[in-house]
């Protein structure tokens, strides 16, 4: 509970309260499921990124390879979790969530490592948050699960902020106020397509 607390602390806001019934909505189910392992997968591929760009910062290769095999194996659970219900994995596009954070991505270096580890801490650190959020309201087994993810992915935000801190070598306050500020317009503006860190769900979706 205390690190679920430092993350709420983290963040500048909740969940909208409309995103979490959309998403405990029964037909939204296989959307929130398939999302959620894409979202597992490029959690691996962006730890597998940063392993290749940044290959002489050995700390950075050891956490991020850790936190590459841990994604992966929630995909495989995520996997499990939709064959044993009938959902098929297929391809879906993105929301804007993640693309919207990394628009303010500096150029140069270290600004540009610092910048991409200060988003992998808000991506994590969401995650958990609708973890957390969601578990009451799904059934026995997916609510389990999503607890259960709350403590590695909660490691994986620490993670991202220590190393984004150690690699800076100076106060890195104004550019984590920066994001946070971003995340929370991207999290609390009306979106037109509901993913698992998608914006609160727009007026007529909501209708729907």
């Amino acid at each position: 509970m205390d690190a679920l607390n430092e993350i709420l602390a983290f963040l500048a806001c909740p969940t909208p309260k409309s995103w979490i019934e959309k998403a405990a909505n029964p037909e939204s189910l296989p959307i929130l499921l398939i999302d959620h392992a894409h979202c597992e997968k490029k959690a691996a591929s962006t730890a597998m990124n940063l392993m290749f760009r940044y290959v002489d910062r050995s700390d950075l290769l050891n956490k991020m390879s850790r936190l590459a095999r841990e994604e992966l194996i929630h995909f495989e659970q995520c996997l499990a979790l939709m064959e044993a219900r009938g959902i098929q994995y297929g391809h879906m596009s993105p929301s804007r969530y993640a693309a919207g954070l990394r628009q303010s991505v500096r150029t140069s270096e270290p600004g540009r490592l610092i910048d991409l580890l200060i988003i992998g801490a808000f991506i994590e650190a969401r995650s958990c948050e609708r973890f957390a959020a969601l578990a009451p309201y799904l059934d026995d087994e997916l609510a389990k699960f999503y607890r259960s993810l709350l403590k590695s992915e909660g490691r994986h935000y620490q993670d991202y902020l220590s190393l984004a801190e150690a690699y800076a070598g100076e106060p890195i306050d104004d550019r984590i106020a920066h994001f946070r500020a971003l995340e929370k317009q991207l999290v609390e503006e009306p979106d037109e397509e509901f993913r698992f860190h998608s914006g609160a769900p727009a007026q007529e979706d909501v209708a729907a």
